[in-house]
């Protein structure tokens, strides 16, 4: 039995489509997906803000309202919660040149608006995460904005969000790259800077994604180590992902076991989760994986956390003092291998 409460998005079981293809497997429902979430044993659901309300650019204030709370209702009725919502900023037209970094004031507003309603949603839903993937803030034509006036009105959008909403917290999930090649703030380092700037930088943190870290070339588990010095590892999505190119979403150490050790040993070493916090998966099946095994990359997933979980519990810190006093870094390396080989 792990000792970590989880959570999954409705992302995380697609249809198999890709830029190069159309879809390999069957549509789900809403409701179909969260079923079986409940069934799996996750504790809470992860939305973006048109996940819980569909097509939510199109209604009145009122009618997204109705629709949170009929969400609620079911959630409730499954026993899970939900741990955030996140604006899904990135797929309107209109800020197809940034939201919160939109260089047209229009837009911004718009985003501002949005932003206003996933608030309104996860307060429904009795989360109080807001987590932004800053999808498309940065641009492809770098002369095209300047570049300190951006990072400002993004900061300026993070204090509208405080503002809105006094016990709302905001977790920035920083991507380096894609779908915009030049992020304000594609690194964790950037997302915690950011948040320093703003009225309050007490509700300010970072969720911090595996691959989204490799894709920097960064190493997940120091993201996730600095940001929990700093008391600001607000949630974390575990995947993997194989050297610096699209992101893959894969499963939980199915390409790197080391990383996939540390990055548990570091959550169980400082207690993560002793102050609420949720692990969650941001993982996809294989395009080429069919039907009946839709939701088995979840399965998965949580077994590798479950293993590493007893790979930890075997884990002797005083055989690796030992080792360190003598200076045998060699030792260390095959005490490491050795045990996640189980020799």
């Amino acid at each position: 039995m792990s000792r970590f409460r989880y959570t999954v998005g409705p992302w995380n079981v697609a249809e198999g489509t890709d830029v190069y293809g159309p879809q390999t497997r069957r549509s789900l429902t809403m409701k179909e997906k969260i079923e079986r979430f409940a069934q799996m044993g996750f504790s809470a659901i992860q939305f973006h803000d048109d996940d819980a309300v569909p097509d939510i650019q199109s209604k009145s204030i009122d009618q997204i309202r109705d629709e949170a709370h009929e969400l609620r209702e079911f959630l409730d009725s499954l026993g899970v919660g939900c741990e955030f919502v996140a604006p899904r900023l990135w797929f309107d037209p209109a800020f197809k040149d940034g939201a919160y970094t939109a260089p047209k004031r229009e837009n911004w507003e718009r985003a501002l608006w949005r932003s206003e309603r996933t608030i309104d949603i996860a307060n429904i839903l009795g989360a109080d995460l807001i987590v932004l993937w800053l999808a498309r803030e940065g641009t492809l034509c770098q002369e095209s904005k300047n570049p300190v006036d951006m990072i400002n009105q993004l900061k300026e959008s993070l204090n509208y969000m405080l503002g809105y909403d006094d016990k709302v917290r905001i977790a920035i999930e920083p991507k380096p790259n894609e779908p915009i090649d030049r992020s304000y703030a594609g690194t964790a380092g950037h997302a915690l800077a950011l948040g320093g700037l703003t009225d309050d930088p007490s509700r300010c943190g970072v969720l911090i994604e595996s691959a989204h870290s490799v894709l920097a070339g960064l190493d997940p588990t120091a993201d996730m180590a600095f940001a929990i010095a700093a008391n600001k590892l607000f949630s974390v999505h575990l995947n993997d992902q194989n050297g610096m190119k699209f992101d893959q979403d894969k499963i939980f150490g199915s390409e790197s076991l080391r990383s996939t050790f540390n990055q548990i040993k570091l959550l169980i070493d400082n207690n993560y989760g002793s102050a609420g916090e949720y692990i969650g998966l941001d993982v996809k099946a294989m395009r080429s994986t069919a039907d009946e095994f839709g939701f088995k990359h979840l399965e998965n997933s949580l077994r590798i956390v479950e293993l590493m979980e007893d790979k930890v519990e075997k884990f002797d810190q005083s055989i690796v003092d030992d080792l360190v006093a003598k200076d045998d870094y060699e030792g260390v390396e095959i005490y490491i291998l050795e045990l996640l080989l189980g020799a």
